[in-house]
């Protein structure tokens, strides 16, 4: 709905205001429906330009409860000169999204408005109540058939493709389409995302055009839909997620269509984490979700990722990244919206075949806009005035990551897979792991990679606290780590971990004791588990070399460390031991800034395995 017009029927109007709630009454006998989104008109006319010019403001809100004529919706945009009598406007739809080419690279609020474009069309400072079309309505696509006249057509069914960058977009019938429909025609040719390109019918004459784009309610899974009409199957998760991070990869992996979270205080460095994940995961399509980061925080991402050089392509990131900004200074309400904007584009892209990274970040703002939303709205609050329901929230969100399953319409058994990959980070006041949304995050994702401000004040990068990270992935991923590095691997990574605990207790008691309080296998057992933190679990996020790692070469250092903790070093005294291991693990951090198998990496090699003579 971009051009409205003030002579439209109104069928509500405004009875009460309240922050961004408001509460509406029906004058018509069009039925309020719960998340339709309407639009509320004020009296009063905003004046843009230097002329002054009068322009109708459109509101757009979300109803949230209704108690018969009334009902309450939330309101995306200020509210301020709102007032009792002001006229509503049904659209009878759920808050949707546009699905179709031209999503990649482009940066979209969590109403997917293009900012850019409002940017260009009124300046830094964003007018409300403005609604502009989230795909370019002007731009041609070359539209190839694939699907032929008489065909008969179900939901999701891919009727051809266009070329999106370097992915071949496929353009699918529309999701919600029942039944079986026969294809009447389809056409090839250069055309615009609202063009015509293809006609269906069904038996009892109805009939429907095709185009480029078609919109989806954000509050409903895609997933679900293809699974109800038959058109996917969910699978288990069956290989990692490589994001070549050795912390990652080897002790705390995340499965390609899995969850993790990323909780830690402010200034731990999710930040940079995500970033660094975002941009070398073995992933075909990335969503950044920014739902209630602080605007510097985003601003940094928009002006970097365009920047940055894609390994994957030669490209830039931003060509395969999609980014929902909704910062902490933007409507609270919208806030909580953009997560599942977010989590349907990425949807989309996971129906035609893709592998799609998600990140939220961070999903402690998002759930304090439920809290005042709920707040609002006079709900019975939960643990620190959170919604009650703020668990099954979160879990319903995580749920709609997975593994989709689905066969190629026009090569009969070819199937082919879809993941959506989804990590959010949680920022928890003061680090405090037990508050509600941490502990709710915990209760549904199966990778937990713990910040610790303590490790980040040591300089520590990624400062992930391996005694407190857990990954259930390691176990369940188990034969594909037999299958493709080698057989014992999960178990020689657990003994490993296991080492780093060990490591732990002896200093604590060290730290009572001295260093005389313990035995010189204790003092040993403690130098080889500060060796394995500095040299595997620490990486330098500004080295070329070390800042990403490939698995073969994590395996290789890994083999090299097993035989460094299984030496039996000589010298009694601990000054000599502590010499021993501080120069081998100076030697095996300049191994890992080296390129593999250069002189450089030889030399240190020999130098290494001569010490462990």
């Amino acid at each position: 709905m971009t051009e409205h017009t003030v002579s439209q029927q109104a069928s509500c109007r405004v009875v009460a205001v309240q922050d961004d709630l408001v509460t509406i009454e029906s004058l018509a006998h069009q039925p309020l429906i719960k998340n339709e989104v309407i639009y509320i008109l004020p009296s009063r006319q905003a004046q843009d330009g230097a002329a002054g010019e009068l322009r109708q403001e459109w509101l757009k809100a979300e109803v949230l409860r209704i108690n018969g004529k009334r009902a309450d919706a939330q309101v995306y945009e200020s509210t301020s000169g709102v007032g009792v009598g002001d006229a509503v406007v049904q659209s009878g739809e759920m808050l949707s999204a546009e699905l179709g080419p031209g999503l990649l690279g482009m940066v979209y609020d969590g109403l997917q408005n293009p900012l850019q474009q409002l940017a260009s069309d009124f300046g830094t400072f964003l007018p409300r109540g403005v609604d502009i079309k989230a795909l370019d309505q002007e731009k041609k696509w070359l539209f190839k058939p694939q699907a032929r006249a008489g065909d008969t057509v179900v939901a999701a069914q891919v009727l051809g493709t266009v070329a999106e960058g370097r992915f071949s977009h496929k353009i699918m019938a529309p999701f919600d389409l029942n039944g079986r429909w026969q294809l009447d025609w389809i056409q090839q040719g250069n055309v615009r995302v609202q063009d015509t390109v293809a006609q269906l019918s069904d038996i009892h004459g109805n009939q429907r055009d095709i185009r480029l784009m078609q919109r989806w309610p954000i509050r409903k899974p895609v997933s679900r839909a293809l699974i109800e009409r038959g058109q996917a199957q969910r699978q288990y998760p069956q290989q990692p997620l490589a994001t070549t991070m050795r912390l990652v990869d080897t002790f705390f992996p995340i499965a390609k269509g899995g969850t993790g979270c990323i909780p830690g205080p402010f200034g731990a460095g999710k930040t940079v984490l995500q970033g660094l994940i975002s941009r070398y995961s073995d992933v075909d399509i990335v969503i950044v979700v920014a739902c209630g980061e602080r605007a510097g925080e985003v601003v940094e991402t928009i002006q970097e990722f365009p920047n940055m050089a894609d390994p994957k392509t030669g490209g830039t990131l931003m060509d395969r990244t999609i980014i929902i900004c909704n910062t902490s200074s933007m409507p609270v309400a919208a806030r909580e919206a953009s997560i599942y904007m977010g989590i349907t584009l990425a949807e989309y892209y996971q129906s035609m075949g893709f592998d799609v990274l998600l990140i939220a970040d961070s999903t402690s703002r998002w759930a304090q806009a439920m809290r005042e939303t709920s707040g609002r709205l006079e709900e019975i609050p939960g643990e620190e005035a959170f919604p009650a329901y703020l668990d099954s929230a979160i879990k319903n969100v995580y749920e709609r990551a997975g593994v989709l399953q689905r066969q190629d319409d026009h090569q009969p058994g070819s199937d082919y897979c879809g993941t959506l990959t989804m990590i959010g980070t949680v920022s928890p006041a003061g680090g405090n792991f037990e508050e509600p949304v941490t502990q709710s995050t915990l209760g549904t994702v199966k990778t937990f990679l713990g910040l610790s401000a303590d490790r980040a004040y040591k300089r520590f990068y990624p400062a992930v606290d391996p005694l407190l990270s857990w990954s259930r992935y390691l176990q369940q991923l188990k034969p594909w780590f037999e299958k493709n590095l080698e057989a014992g691997w999960t178990d020689r990574v657990s003994r490993l971990r296991e080492l780093l605990h060990q490591g732990d207790e002896i200093n604590r008691m060290m730290q009572v004791t001295g260093e005389e309080g313990v035995s010189r296998d204790d003092f040993i057992v403690s130098q080889k588990a500060t060796l394995l933190d500095m040299v595997y679990l620490q990486q330098d996020a500004f080295d070329d070399v070390d800042v990403s790692v490939p698995m073969a070469r994590q395996q290789a250092l890994l083999h090299l460390l097993e035989r460094v903790i299984d030496h039996q070093p000589g010298g009694e005294s601990k000054t000599e031991l502590r010499s021993f291991y501080t120069q081998l693990t100076g030697l095996l951090k300049n191994l890992n800034y080296s390129v593999d198998n250069s002189p450089e990496y030889q030399r240190l090699l020999t130098e290494i395995e001569g010490r462990l003579v």
